[in-house]
């Protein structure tokens, strides 16, 4: 009877040795698997982090949208004397050249269409040019000479010309506008028109030309 007890020992032991073994086996088991997830978890945590810093950076950048601006750098009458032993020079073209530039702050560029130079004296239009269609780069300048062909007679129908001519100063308007649109990934698209108005007062004696412009937005 002694023996039959003392065989039975061995094989408990043994029984209880291979569930220890089994359970070490599942809590490496769950361990590993645990590890796993917090892994896993960590890297979405980390991806999700990435793309919500890399749209803000988008955001405000590349999608946050500035207003473009145009300006007139230079402005010059061509021919410089208008007039000829006190008349004017009906017998030669007049003309304005403009040296007008687009900046573009975006990171998109911006392409505008067909615009106009407009030259006004006295409340009238005495000249107009056109700007032709072109495109500004993303973050880049764009220069462009403009000639406005001004008419002698209708210079001449403006009732201050003679006060203006007795006191050897011509006070002009000019009003250059153009719209276009800044495109994002051929996609996303926003319109703009922008325009600058000039005053511009020429020194018939000195023939020198100053200008005070004001850039805005349509």
């Amino acid at each position: 009877m002694a023996d039959t007890t003392e065989q039975a020992k061995p094989f408990a032991h043994a029984a209880l040795q291979s569930l220890s073994d089994e359970e070490e086996a599942l809590s490496a088991h769950l361990k590993f698997g645990q590890r796993k997830y917090i892994k896993c978890c960590g890297c979405f945590t980390a991806f999700l982090l990435i793309l919500a810093v890399t749209i803000l950076v988008l955001f405000f950048t590349v999608f946050h949208v500035k207003e473009p601006v145009i300006r007139i750098n230079t402005l010059t009458l061509n021919p410089e004397r208008l007039l000829t032993n006190g008349a004017f020079r009906t017998n030669t073209n007049v003309t304005l050249v403009a040296d007008i530039s687009v900046k573009n702050p975006n990171y998109a560029s911006f392409k505008f269409n067909n615009g106009t130079t407009t030259v006004f004296y006295g409340g009238k239009v005495v000249g107009e040019g056109r700007i032709p269609s072109e495109k500004a780069e993303g973050r880049r300048t764009t220069h462009m000479n403009i000639t406005v062909n001004m008419n002698p007679d209708e210079i001449l129908k403006v009732p201050s010309w003679v006060t203006d001519v007795i006191s050897r100063v011509m006070t002009m308007n000019t009003s250059t506008a153009i719209d276009g649109k800044v495109k994002i990934f051929n996609n996303i698209k926003k319109k703009f028109a922008v325009q600058v108005n000039c005053t511009i007062t020429y020194n018939l004696s000195s023939l020198n030309i100053q200008q005070n412009c004001t850039p805005h937005f349509l």
